[in-house]
């Protein structure tokens, strides 16, 4: 039997839009904070470089479209970006009526096959985009921040030289830098994330300079990488 609501149509009555994903790849790259841009060699060559992205296929999850996107589009494979907001104007895109759930993720910047169709832009630099991707960066960035002014590296960007993944708080602060877009009093950052890390015990060696304490997240066992495990296949 055929569902009828109570003006008496059907599902098949109401126009549909077309449902697409696109996906806010954040990393820190020249200790600056950057997003993932790819070349579409099919559109305009004056927006060509975009997020990457693709329309939801019949009897697909957003998280299988959004897994599809990344490795078709920019080669890149494991990350499973949350949900970041729909954008959702009928006019956002040329084409047609077109929504965006939009997602977003951070790996560390080698992640990122380098191959010609790949760009990581500054998040600080980003030309103008098509559609609305522009805002889909500033809300993935927002979002970012966000994290970053409360908890230590949550997403494991720190350049950590030690095997086990531990850091002195200096290279946690050139992480925290990078994402927040400028510098961070050492002093009151010191105080602010010392009371959120586990000490190791330990102390850098091999660097310039005199030794410094060695840190890791709460909750690590000392193995590199851990912080990322639940969020990649």
């Amino acid at each position: 039997m055929t569902y009828l609501d109570s003006a008496g149509k059907s599902l098949e009555d109401y126009p549909r839009p077309s449902v697409a994903v696109d996906s806010a790849l954040l990393t820190i790259a020249r200790d600056e904070l950057c997003v993932l841009l790819v070349l579409d060699p099919d559109a305009d060559p004056a927006i060509a470089w975009r997020l990457p992205g693709t329309f939801l296929h019949t009897g697909e999850t957003l998280a299988d479209a959004v897994a599809r996107s990344l490795r078709d589009k920019s080669g890149v494979e494991g990350p499973r970006p949350e949900q970041l907001h729909v954008f959702d104007d009928p006019h956002r895109d040329d084409r047609g009526w077109v929504l965006s759930v939009a997602h977003f993720d951070v790996v560390t910047a080698d992640h990122v096959p380098v191959r010609a169709g790949n760009r990581l832009v500054p998040v600080a630099e980003v030309p103008d985009l098509p559609f609305d991707h522009g805002a889909i960066i500033g809300f993935a960035v927002t979002a970012l921040r966000d994290r970053y002014r409360t908890t230590p590296d949550p997403f494991a960007l720190v350049n950590a030289v030690e095997p086990d993944g531990s850091f002195t708080l200096r290279e946690l602060r050139v992480a925290h830098e990078a994402v927040a877009g400028h510098r961070l009093p050492p002093d009151s950052f010191r105080r602010t994330m010392r009371a959120l890390l586990q000490e190791t015990g330990r102390t850098s060696i091999g660097r310039r300079g005199k030794p410094a304490e060695l840190y890791r997240r709460r909750g690590e066992s000392g193995s590199a990488g851990v912080a990322r495990v639940s969020r990649t296949t």
